[in-house]
């Protein structure tokens, strides 16, 4: 049994019986606004960035970072994602643009659809550390806070893929089966991508963007247990959550029928999943256990490159050993005052041994005093007596 039979095998038992007619699509996804296209992929993309800014931010700050700083980095690593996400699909789908008839500027219609994810984690993570290293915040504990953002990103992003018709797996006659519309233009020409519907099925298939969708939310939720369980931190969480979808993405691979680079008969991004996946468990296992003290996600002060294994390793050790000394402890400031009390009271003892020590010279003089006065008038004193 090949890997698609038994993918297809494991969804169409999943499910028995007549629950839908059918999946089906939306009929248009664009919709002209005077001359200004409104593009559903291009809304559900900024939507997903929004989402996941917003709830990095939360978890950012939650785990003692400063304010506004998820923000700051993503101004280097949105830009550097979109660029990556679009450089992957044209190089492996070139034939789209490079081929023999195609136009090649057209492979700057990023509104057209094609965004690779992998592209888009690469080129994003290089423009994420420059932002940590611009504001020198660490970015191991970056990737942990925006996780399970960029993952709900994800599931957010494949409605896009939905309102295009694209991203669908083999014909089906299952009942979730999507079906496919033929679109055209106002010219009556077909148009898949940008035309509307004219209610004609072209074909019934497998949803593939839906299995993904479902299967990013079931990460998600996962990311968000295995973080407070375990309390992982140093990267460990990001390398999670590569490893969770990689995992699902290898077996959505096998069922898509859509158009694909493959190699050796098997598309390119199944081998991408695994290659990815693998390392991504290989940092899982090695990197640093637990999770960084509160005050080291301050900015400043100087902090290993990536590639310094030896320098993160130790700095991370540093970390866990003032976090398990000082637990319950959020930030630095939270611990002066246990060192403060010593201090305090040896500043104290000393100023009573110097006010003990006034108050006997005092005495000794007064008593000098009395002494001097007795010896003149003839009269005895108590400390002669």
């Amino acid at each position: 049994m090949t890997y698609r039979v038994l993918a297809e095998s494991v969804v169409d038992s999943a499910v028995h019986g007549s629950v839908l007619a059918y999946i089906p699509s939306p009929p248009r996804g664009v919709w002209n606004l005077g001359p200004l296209p409104l593009r559903a992929y291009a809304v559900c993309i900024i939507i997903g960035i929004i989402v996941a800014i917003w709830w990095g931010e939360r978890r950012w700050q939650q785990r003692g970072g400063r304010a506004g700083a998820v923000l700051d980095v993503a101004m280097f690593a949105v830009p550097f994602g979109l660029v990556g996400g679009r450089l992957y699909h044209v190089c492996t789908d070139w034939y789209r643009y490079f081929d023999t008839g195609k136009d090649p500027w057209d492979a700057l219609k990023v509104w057209d659809g094609g965004l690779g994810i992998w592209g888009a984690v690469l080129l994003g993570g290089v423009g994420a550390w420059i932002g940590c290293r611009v504001y020198r915040i660490p970015l191991p504990a970056f990737g942990d806070a925006i996780a399970p953002g960029i993952l709900l990103a994800q599931a957010i992003g494949r409605l896009g893929n939905y309102f295009n018709q694209e991203l669908y797996g083999h014909d089906t006659t299952k009942p979730w089966g999507l079906e496919i519309y033929l679109r055209f233009d106002h010219n009556g020409q077909l148009d898949m991508m940008n035309g509307v519907s004219t209610g004609v099925v072209q074909r019934i298939v497998q949803p593939t963007f839906l299995y993904e969708l479902v299967w990013n939310l079931i990460g998600v939720a996962l990311l968000i247990w295995a973080d407070r369980r375990w309390r992982i931190g140093h990267g460990r969480l990001f390398a999670l959550y590569v490893a969770v979808y990689t995992f699902g993405r290898f077996w959505v691979e096998l069922l898509r029928d859509d158009d694909a680079t493959h190699i050796f008969g098997i598309r390119i991004n199944s081998f991408t999943s695994t290659i990815v996946f693998v390392c991504a468990i290989a940092y899982f296992v090695l990197a640093t256990k637990g999770r960084e003290a509160a005050e080291t996600l301050q900015p400043g002060g100087k902090r290993p490159w990536p590639w310094q294994f030896g320098a993160l390793r130790a700095r991370g050790a540093e970390s866990a050993q003032g976090s398990e000394e000082n637990p319950g402890k959020s930030d630095a400031s939270s611990e002066k005052p246990e060192h403060a009390e010593p201090e305090d009271s040896s500043e104290e003892s000393g100023t009573d041994e110097q006010t003990s020590g006034s108050e006997n010279d005092a005495a000794d003089d007064d008593e000098s005093t009395v002494s001097a006065a007795a010896e003149s008038t003839g009269t005895p004193s108590k400390s002669a007596e």
